[in-house]
């Protein structure tokens, strides 16, 4: 059967930077460039970016676009006869599965908050307790949470089935260019503010006073975690993609193109955010409530505030269901290539899996609120947990070690890949930095996962 391919370069990136674009950039980036002292916690960012996001990812899509395949099968065919090498893939189908058993629970929040914003439950004026009060109820609710999963999970895979080009590569090329466009109207927005001064003065500026008091050896923690792991880089949701682009293309300017894209979501997102904090009086490191119980306290207080609102968690929801769906297409397509499915049962079949796997989460926080799994972690964090400090890292260094190692598909073999096509081309002293210094910085990201 002919592997499918996207249309366009153009559509290969933009999928591929929409599964590196989630929930990771525009939410987690603020908040922990604002509880890591702003303007240095982004600098090092962009440092561990180019360092280690960089070469990892053009090893993933080396290793799909050599191939031709999904994870488990991927490695199949490259690995020397006789390794165990594609036993990894069958992890990085479990990594698949588990991040999406939350992260569906966090996209549906999303779309909830716009339908919450777009029908006015946010009223102007509402006290800082009624609008806490909104994501209370909302987590609360075991009906609410699981009919907005339940939607995101739907489409999400009714999008899947109808094909690479027809379905994810159409809707994620619209959707997309619409997140883009969004967040540029929201950015010039939040710098017309009249805080928007001190609160870009506040984010890319570094207070080595905030970095002393903070310590430098965590801002440089969270910069090489951040850098890390807002590529998804470990699981094989990039691998997929690999396998679906061309060769026309050097892998590393790929793979800077989609870090770029995936940055400049990330730095906007900041600028949209910290100039309202500033201009509202809002603490700039209010941490993992900044989106649904700090923004919302701004949005309220300020003029269109309903109209801003619904803009912004628009925005939220392209950008962490453009991931969704990017996940799926790693999910269904290794159950085409393993079992034979076609991408009709796949879509139905891995659809009744994901609702299903995705209710604890979902019940979590309201009827098995009692739940601790793993270090008194509750049901998401405990799943975030497994996929965020286990599966991503450890994936990653598996991946490294395959593509630089001798026992492994080996560092030439990978270096003709990548350099296949037009463009950056990785140099071959590079090999040295690959096989001893990245592998020590990837250690140390599991090493500080574990503490």
């Amino acid at each position: 059967m002919q592997r499918e391919s996207f249309q366009s370069r153009m559509g290969f990136l933009l999928v591929s930077a929409g599964c590196a674009i989630g929930i990771g950039n525009v939410w987690r980036f603020p908040y922990v460039a604002g509880q890591s002292g702003g303007g240095l916690f982004v600098i090092l960012y962009l440092l561990f970016l180019l360092c280690m996001g960089v070469p990892v990812l053009t090893m993933e899509l080396a290793v799909g676009r050599a191939s031709r395949c999904s994870a488990v099968d991927g490695y199949k065919a490259l690995e020397p006869k006789g390794s165990k090498w594609h036993i990894h893939g069958y992890f990085c189908v479990i990594g698949c599965c588990l991040l999406m058993m939350y992260y569906t629970t966090v996209s549906g929040w999303m779309l909830g908050y716009l339908v919450k914003f777009a029908t006015g439950t946010f009223q102007p004026g509402m006290s800082a307790d009624a609008v806490a009060g909104v994501f209370g109820s909302l987590l609360g609710s075991a009906p609410e949470m699981a009919f907005w999963m339940a939607i995101t999970v739907v489409v999400g895979f009714v999008v899947c089935s109808f094909g690479l080009q027809s379905g994810l590569e159409r809707i994620s090329k619209w959707m997309m260019s619409a997140l883009l466009i969004l967040i540029l109207v929201l950015a010039g927005h939040s710098l017309m503010l009249s805080g928007a001064g001190e609160g870009m003065h506040f984010y890319l500026v570094p207070d080595l006073s905030a970095v002393a008091e903070i310590g430098i050896g965590s801002v440089v923690s969270a910069a090489m975690n951040q850098a890390f792991f807002t590529l998804s880089l470990g699981i094989a949701a990039m691998e997929i993609f690999g396998s679906y682009m061309s060769r026309s293309n050097t892998l590393a300017s790929e793979a800077v193109r989609i870090c770029v894209l995936d940055t400049f979501v990330a730095i906007m997102a900041g600028t949209i955010i910290f100039p309202a904090c500033f201009t509202y009086g809002v603490q700039p490191d209010a941490g993992p409530q900044l989106i649904f119980i700090t923004l919302p306290n701004v949005f309220v207080n300020m003029p269109g505030g309903r109209f801003w609102g619904s803009l912004f968690f628009l925005f939220m929801t392209f950008a962490s269901f453009s991931t969704v769906l990017a996940v799926f297409e790693n999910i269904s397509c290794f159950c085409r290539d393993t079992f034979g499915w076609s991408r009709k049962k796949a879509a139905v079949l891995n659809c009744i899996f994901i609702l299903i796997a995705s209710m604890p989460c979902v019940l979590g926080y309201n009827k098995w609120s009692w739940l601790h799994i793993i270090g008194g972690r509750d049901v998401l964090d405990s799943e975030d947990f497994l996929v965020s400090n286990l599966l991503l890292p450890i994936g990653s260094l598996i991946y490294l070690m395959f593509c630089v190692s001798r026992w492994g598909w080996g560092f030439d073999n990978y270096l003709k890949e990548a350099n296949e096509g037009e463009g950056i081309k990785l140099p071959r002293w590079l090999k040295y930095y690959f096989q001893y210094v990245l592998p020590l910085l990837v250690l140390v990201l599991v090493y500080q996962g574990l503490r």
